[in-house]
């Protein structure tokens, strides 16, 4: 269960990676390796939307204060996805802080844009978010609504998990989500987007 008695979000890993964070803060380096293995790619996809072509330094980077900081975090695997979010979002905000730059956004060239679209239901445009493509769509996002659609989608935290990386009440991370969700439909060329099917990906309050 998520903080206030709401049903957590699962993700297909989560019950494995609660098993090998635990044994890798016991030490068990093989365990810490698959641990990574599930949670670097939707890590990455988060730190490409916010610093670009920099993610994979920023990653490594997260990783290492990661492994350092192991044996304080306490919780699941889901809970482990937000903590590792967390801390991959401060080294990636140091980052943009050293070049004394606001999170870029992606210029889209026009003629990309004008591609028929092929999605014909909102589930089918949130697929392609794990396309580089589709990152590059969402980097051109407002931040707020980047970094929203990045933690639900691309991460999949739930509401609550994701407004505590954030630190924003639900009810904005979820308002900025949909509004990022409904700009990536339009611009994905999906039709029949509605508030309610948005609201797949946030939970009440």
């Amino acid at each position: 269960m998520g903080q206030g008695g709401e049903p957590r979000r699962a993700q297909p890993y989560d019950a494995e990676l609660g098993v090998a964070v635990a044994r890798a803060q016991e030490g068990d380096e093989v365990a810490f390796a698959v641990a990574y293995r599930i949670v670097q790619p939707g890590l990455l996809g988060y730190l490409r939307g916010i610093v670009g072509d920099e993610a994979e330094d920023v990653a490594s980077d997260a990783w290492l204060e990661i492994a350092r900081d192991l044996g304080r975090f306490r919780g699941d695997g889901a809970g482990f996805r937000g903590w590792t979010a967390t801390i991959a979002r401060h080294r990636a905000l140091d980052h943009l802080r050293r070049l004394r730059v606001r999170p870029r956004g992606t210029t889209i060239e026009q003629d990309a844009l004008d591609l028929p679209g092929r999605h014909s239901t909102h589930d089918e445009a949130l697929e392609t978010l794990s396309t580089e493509y589709a990152l590059e769509l969402v980097a051109g996002l407002p931040r707020d609504q980047a970094e929203a659609v990045l933690l639900r989608v691309v991460v999949g935290l739930d509401g609550p998990a994701a407004a505590r990386v954030l630190g924003k009440r639900p009810g904005a991370v979820r308002t900025s989500a949909h509004r990022g969700l409904k700009r990536l439909a339009r611009q994905l060329g999906v039709t029949g987007v509605t508030d309610g099917e948005a609201r797949t990906l946030g939970e009440s309050g």
